[in-house]
């Protein structure tokens, strides 16, 4: 077996602590390291269509939305404040990528669309995310991938419960 970051930092410890079951960082160690890892991964290929990561996420939530989402629901649904979801759309608006409209039946709420030129480049960066997800998974193997999936959705579940 190969011997990795973790697996030194858990002999390490358990040579300076024979009483405790460092184990547990063997899972959760390199599930953070591989967490950063595919960060990593992931960011590169929405730097590629000129977006962070907060702004795929923006354009992405709004792509399977079709009728748009107010700004705090889009702020809900990515997980960011109000304020810092209002200056994602400022440059997203200001590079012609989201519209902002009146919300029908209430002049006063907004309700944030897609451009033609955002669902286009949306369209090609979920594309190309996808198929680096796929690369991703392919290094790791089918059978450990298909194995994988649903021990973390059980595992997310304790986390982040169903609504």
């Amino acid at each position: 077996m190969t011997t990795d970051k973790v697996a030194r930092i858990q002999e390490q410890w358990a040579r300076e602590r024979p009483d405790q079951d460092f184990s547990p960082m063997g899972v959760i160690g390199r599930l953070h390291l591989v967490a950063a890892h595919l960060t990593a991964e992931l960011v590169a290929v929405y730097a590629q269509f000129g977006l962070t990561e907060a702004e795929f996420d923006v354009l992405a939530a709004l792509r399977r939305s079709p009728d748009g989402w107010a700004p705090s629901e889009l702020a809900d649904a990515t997980m960011v404040t109000t304020g810092g979801m209002t200056k994602r759309l400022d440059r997203l608006q200001a590079d012609g990528l989201v519209e902002r409209h009146r919300a029908p039946g209430d002049g006063r709420a907004r309700v944030v669309r897609l451009t033609p030129a955002g669902r286009d480049l949306i369209d090609r960066a979920v594309t190309a995310h996808v198929a680096n997800e796929r690369r991703l998974l392919d290094e790791l193997g089918e059978d450990s991938a298909r194995a994988l999936e649903p021990a973390l959705r059980t595992w997310l579940a304790r986390f982040e419960p169903e609504v």
